[in-house]
């Protein structure tokens, strides 16, 4: 099976990130490791108050088969109270990093769904948290099959299934705006992210896009490069619609004879083709600040970021569904002593 080699890269990245910040082998069941360090992250947000009282939003989970892929399909669905619900909502279709499952960046899901979006957080199953289950002496194969390049398809039709079930559900009938869908990823999850925005690979066979048209914005946090492409700002130049940029100086991914770094968001930025995009980078802080995990790239620097990553990503949907302009660029103004850099960039579409 053919492997992409920026995603093996990716990979081998993510293991080294998590394993090191589970300090445990995470065993991927339910009721397993994984989840209980998800709780146990969770109960530190809600101490720290940087998510909502529960009974300001609601929860449903999903296990869905596509038949078609012979694939299971997780999902949380994180939606406003039904008390306040009075008309269709705007919703968010998210999509975890490498080894992560659908109960982390439950502080995004919670406070979106808080402020009036449902936020569908997908699971996906050939690079989730079961990566880290099984044969310890598996688990080269395991991350290879993970980094293959039907991996990575999979995970962007992933989102469009998900998007596909929720729309069709007969209890949220006229719950969800179809015409007002964001996509959302964090480091591999940002890749896939970018591939249902409109990101293109050239194949022998032609150009290969994944493109959802229902999603009308994007917000890519931490997105490595499209590494081992020819030519990997042509990637991500041919989307168009929307995009918010999120990173920070010490958004680091190293391994041995590897690194990516904060530079290397800023080239995704830069080369993504949005006509309209912004850029926000935090001082200091880390890759895995923008999980659920408090303490990572700084004690006191964490709890704050995750504060204006929320509130920031909130102005950014209003922006775009909105059909305004500025509301970012002046929301950024709050977090001067956060930002190393904030760039804002309407430009006039090819």
């Amino acid at each position: 099976m053919k492997h992409i080699h920026w995603t093996a890269v990716l990979v081998l990245a993510a293991c080294a990130n998590l394993l090191v910040a589970c300090a445990g082998a995470p065993d991927g069941r339910e009721g397993g490791f994984v989840e209980s360090w998800s709780v146990r992250n969770q109960a530190a947000l809600v101490e720290a108050d940087l998510v909502p009282k529960p009974a300001d939003y609601e929860i449903r989970y999903f296990q869905w088969f596509d038949r078609d892929r012979q694939r299971e399909v997780l999902a949380k669905l994180y939606l406003p109270p039904a008390a306040v619900r009075y008309g269709p909502l705007p919703m968010v279709a998210f999509s975890h990093g490498m080894g992560g499952s659908r109960e982390g960046y439950s502080y995004l899901g919670a406070n979106w769904a808080a402020r009036g979006y449902a936020s569908l957080h997908v699971q996906h199953a050939g690079s989730d948290s079961r990566l880290w289950s099984g044969n310890p002496l598996d688990m080269v194969s395991r991350l290879q099959s993970a980094a293959s390049e039907a991996e990575a398809v999979n995970r962007v039709r992933d989102l469009r299934f998900a998007l596909d079930e929720v729309l069709a559900d007969p209890q949220l009938a006229g719950a969800i705006d179809a015409g007002r869908i964001l996509a959302a990823g964090h480091s591999y999850g940002a890749n896939t992210a970018l591939l249902a925005a409109g990101a293109v690979f050239a194949r022998p066979q032609g150009m290969q896009s994944y493109r959802d048209s229902r999603i009308v914005g994007a917000v890519i946090i931490s997105a490595p490069p499209f590494h081992g492409e020819p030519d990997p700002e042509s990637v991500v130049q041919p989307v168009g619609i929307p995009t918010l940029h999120i990173t920070a100086k010490g958004d680091e991914i190293r391994i041995p004879g590897y690194r990516s770094g904060y530079e290397d968001r800023l080239r995704v930025f830069a080369a993504t083709g949005s006509a309209r995009k912004a850029l926000v980078a935090f001082r200091d802080g880390s890759h895995s600040m923008f999980t659920d995990r408090l303490g990572t790239g700084g004690r006191d620097l964490n709890p704050l970021v995750k504060a204006a990553t929320v509130d920031l990503t909130l102005a950014f949907f209003e922006e775009v569904l909105g059909g305004t302009s500025g509301v970012l660029a002046k929301r950024s103004a709050r977090y001067d002593d956060l930002l190393v850099r904030f760039e804002s960039e309407p430009r006039a579409a090819p």
